[in-house]
């Protein structure tokens, strides 16, 4: 039977598009704010005069904050730890999420337990800061890689997709003589793109955003990460407009235009715009996954 279109339901959905369409733009105006005043003329972003659309549209402050000091070799720091901490990560807590799906496993429950209590009960900075000096991490890159291989809410999502996984196939691999790795890489993790990209997706998130670590475990400058060195920077925004304009200033006529000189509102609009702008690029690609993952992973049955 047809589904009755009635008056009600046509109002219902009427108003619900228009709840979600406003809670749509109420989301993405800030980025959509933050993007048209790096892109505007310095001069009207700086008084508060780009609001709804681009104004005297360039380019050219991308260029000049690329320039600010340590920021190639910050991203390189921020790149690969997220890279190589999302591998990782991804690669550990899947496998554990599978040793732990496994009925054979010698005290999987009281492992399991133990894992999902570190969620719960945190000794703090001071203490983590010691036992990361005791660990010899301190001012070293694996400190951004190695506490960050196994997370508590990851490991969950990734137990409970294992587990929803037919019992069927595995046995079958089994029969067949296929060993733990064998069945794991060739079966399991195929089959598990899903939450792995899900898992992906968080851990990435929290690698590129993190700066935490940085400002209390590092002290080389050659291992800032790109969010503590633009941290420090929007700290000193008006010292790094003076900076950029400056060298500006020295290398080119453009800092005689009002509207290309670098203000304190220009440098702060298009660091965060370079900091969220990777993340931003990313995402939609494992958007598909994300929403099937996040809810096979949450709930079994």
């Amino acid at each position: 039977m047809k589904n009755r279109v009635t008056a009600g339901s046509v109002a219902f959905d009427t108003l619900l598009y228009i709840f979600f369409g406003l809670f749509t733009l109420i989301c993405v105006f800030p980025f959509y704010y933050i993007f048209i005043n790096t892109v505007s003329a310095n001069d009207l972003s700086a008084r508060g005069l780009v609001v709804w659309y681009p104004k005297g549209i360039h380019f050219g402050n991308f260029l000049e904050v690329l320039k600010l000091q340590n920021l190639p070799n910050a991203a390189l720091i921020s790149l690969s730890r997220t890279v190589i901490g999302t591998f990782l990560s991804v690669l550990c807590t899947s496998f554990l999420g599978f040793a732990l799906s496994r009925k054979e496993m010698w005290a999987r429950k009281f492992c399991y337990r133990f894992f999902i209590a570190t969620m719960y009960f945190n000794a703090g900075i001071i203490p983590w800061y010691i036992t990361m000096q005791n660990l010899k991490l301190t001012n070293n890159f694996l400190a951004y890689i190695i506490p960050g291989m196994v997370g508590a809410f990851n490991l969950i999502l990734v137990k409970t997709y294992i587990e929803s996984i037919p019992d069927s196939l595995d046995e079958s691999a089994e029969i067949d003589g296929a060993g733990y790795m064998s069945r794991f890489f060739r079966i399991i993790l195929p089959l598990s793109k899903p939450i792995i990209a899900t898992i992906a997706v968080f851990t990435a998130v929290g690698h590129w955003n993190s700066y935490l670590d940085t400002l209390i475990l590092m002290r080389s400058q050659k291992l800032f990460t790109l969010q503590f060195v633009l941290w420090q920077y929007l700290n000193q925004a008006n010292s790094a407009a003076r900076i950029l304009r400056e060298a500006a200033a020295s290398g080119r006529v453009i800092a005689a235009n009002p509207a290309a000189v670098l203000t304190t509102t220009t440098v702060k609009m298009t660091i965060a715009m370079v900091v969220t702008l990777p993340i931003l690029i990313v995402y939609p690609f494992f958007q598909r996954y994300f929403v099937k993952g996040i809810m096979i992973g949450a709930v079994k049955g």
